[in-house]
């Protein structure tokens, strides 16, 4: 490897991580904006015009807010504990491809961080691992409700992410190749793989709001139980980093599924100007968060019971199903 493509990595994953670290703080803006609108409010108007530089103001408030240290916690996993959450979802996206390649400064320069043949097996193993973020942290805190809460999420993630894995499963066969880009450039030659695979783009993006935590599947966080669950004892910028993998994700697992079921960063004009791409790409990825956001202001929390058998008794059956007819289509028709 040369100076010239481990410098071009390290601007590429520079701008990644700014990309999502900023898509972040407006995600907050955005998901508060939206909610506002729906439930007939004003929203957050005070800091900045319209209210655009109330993340900034947000961040700067947890910088210097007090952090509380609970006096029998397990101190360094209790420390540790927020990073391995926040960690992978800053390079869960490093597969995603945001456009073609193109020339700059006379090199040719792929718009993505890395291409890898098996881009789906990376982003399945990367997202296991922030649920040890959350486990440790309940754990750490020697906090019941935290521990409760812990327990609640790992459940929870372990029972959706069996769905979660089936649901690639059809753009695996569709594309015969678990390359991101492959992914992207089969649904060049036959359309949106939403067409062939809405059973699978639905278990898709329920199993994604229960990974994420988002509502309705939010039980590892309810207030109302668990008086915040496993984060009830972090404060300042250890819950912020909280908070962050949580939006972060929610824009990992939308470019996620725009890639896998809505033609990723192709577009009209893409062949043509691929610096299209990217925008593209965000367009899609702010209507798939748009989704996220109306359905936290419409559906209630569901109690946890019926949280657990519905991601057993109904979608992980549902998603071997599609696994199954989908195969059987696939080969009656000859590939």
């Amino acid at each position: 490897m040369d100076l010239t493509t481990l410098l071009e990595w390290t601007i590429k994953s520079a701008i990644l991580i700014f990309a999502l670290l900023t898509g972040f703080a407006y995600t907050t803006l955005y998901e508060r904006k939206a909610l506002a609108r729906m439930q007939v409010r004003i929203g957050p108007n005070r800091a900045g015009p319209g209210g655009f530089f109330q993340p900034v103001a947000d961040g700067l408030k947890l910088i210097f807010k007090e952090e509380m240290l609970p006096d029998r916690a397990y101190k360094f996993i209790y420390i540790v504990a927020p990073i391995i959450t926040v960690v992978p979802a800053l390079i869960i996206m490093a597969v995603v491809p945001w456009g073609e390649t193109i020339q700059l400064f006379g090199r040719t320069v792929y718009l993505g961080v890395a291409n890898i043949n098996v881009g789906v097996l990376y982003i399945m193993a990367i997202a296991s691992i922030s649920v040890y973020g959350i486990v440790l942290a309940g754990w750490s805190s020697n906090n019941k409700y935290a521990m409760l809460g812990a327990m609640r999420s790992s459940a929870q993630m372990i029972s959706y992410e069996l769905a979660l894995g089936l649901a690639f499963v059809g753009p695996i066969i569709l594309a015969g190749s678990m390359s991101l880009v492959d992914i992207v450039a089969k649904q060049k030659e036959i359309g949106w793989f939403v067409l062939y695979q809405p059973v699978g783009a639905f278990i898709f993006w329920i199993a994604t709001l229960a990974e994420v935590n988002r509502a309705p599947f939010d039980m590892p966080e309810a207030e109302q139980e668990l008086t915040a669950g496993y984060h009830v004892e972090y404060s300042g910028m250890k819950f912020a980093l909280f908070f962050m993998a949580e939006y972060i994700k929610m824009i990992a697992v939308s470019a996620i599924a725009a890639t896998l079921f809505f033609g990723g960063y192709r577009g009209p004009g893409i062949d043509i100007f691929p610096w299209l791409g990217p925008i593209y790409l965000f367009l899609k990825v702010f209507v798939l968060l748009f989704g996220m956001i109306w359905i936290r202001a419409t559906l209630p929390r569901i109690r946890y019971d019926r949280l657990m058998a519905f991601g057993w008794k109904f979608l992980l059956p549902l998603a071997l199903l599609n696994v199954f007819v989908t195969a059987v289509i696939f080969v009656l028709v000859g590939g």
